[in-house]
């Protein structure tokens, strides 16, 4: 059996991984928490940025930990089509879960088949991801870790879903977002320590691409698409706010 590391760069990979996991989670909930208090064709854009930016935080959070992650005796590598269907698993599913939130009627039926959407579109990802690694050997999984994995998963989803609905105020959303983040990136190394590698060393190539190839740029990308859009949603004004404004500008226009 080879043997693994799960920090190959020190605290690096599982602080950088966790900070991505809490920035998805901020903007996550951030947007539905706009998009409940809006309509039409914005509660559906807020929905979207919301689906966007947690499935993706929460794959940029993976594949940063991923970074770390050595076996000895082989190197490692990702299949491209698999590792990007686990970044579409994680946006896809996990959108369904908001939307189900978004519009669902039964407060309490909407948030369990939200958080079991979502929950499942993580840990889908997570597997998923898990799937695309290449290296000398055989992957196997102890079961009783995957399956607490996965309920580690629905927790997280479930818990952040109830505080988007229940809670409106940006400084306790940031503190729900900071303990979804150590939610899911519990759920993503009770997944890897369910990992078992038996190495078969080999002087064969391996197919698909390095981690440094291919992993890097893209968790760059997507975690600079993260930054971008929490400036986006930080500047844009509240219902609230717009509503605030417009009062404000109708006294003044009376008083003139």
């Amino acid at each position: 059996m080879g043997h693994m590391d799960q920090a190959g760069f020190g605290w690096l990979t599982p602080t950088l991984s966790y900070v991505m996991a809490c920035v998805g989670s901020t903007l996550g909930l951030r947007c539905t928490v706009r998009a409940l208090g809006a309509t039409g064709r914005s509660r559906r854009n807020w929905l979207l940025t919301a689906a966007s930016a947690l499935g993706t935080g929460i794959w940029t959070m993976h594949f940063v930990a991923m970074l770390g992650f050595r076996v000895s005796g082989t190197e490692i590598r990702y299949n491209v089509p698999l590792t990007v269907l686990s970044l579409l698993i994680a946006v896809a599913v996990v959108g369904v879960g908001v939307f189900i939130v978004g519009y669902g009627r039964g407060r309490i039926r909407s948030l369990l088949a939200g958080g079991l959407a979502t929950g499942l579109g993580v840990a889908a990802m997570h597997y998923v991801g898990m799937a695309a690694l290449r290296l000398h050997g055989t992957i196997g999984y102890d079961p009783v870790r995957v399956l607490l994995s996965v309920l580690i998963a629905l927790g997280a989803a479930t818990a952040a879903l109830y505080a988007a609905l229940t809670v409106h105020r940006p400084v306790v959303v940031a503190g729900a977002s900071l303990v979804m983040g150590a939610a899911v990136s519990s759920m993503h190394y009770t997944g890897m320590f369910a990992v078992r590698v038996t190495v078969r060393p080999s002087s064969e190539v391996l197919p698909g691409a390095s981690a440094t190839a291919f992993l890097f740029p893209l968790v760059v990308g997507l975690g600079s698409y993260l930054f971008l859009t929490s400036a986006f949603v930080a500047l844009s004004p509240s219902a609230r706010e717009r509503a605030a404004s417009a009062s404000a500008q109708s006294l003044h226009e009376g008083a003139a």
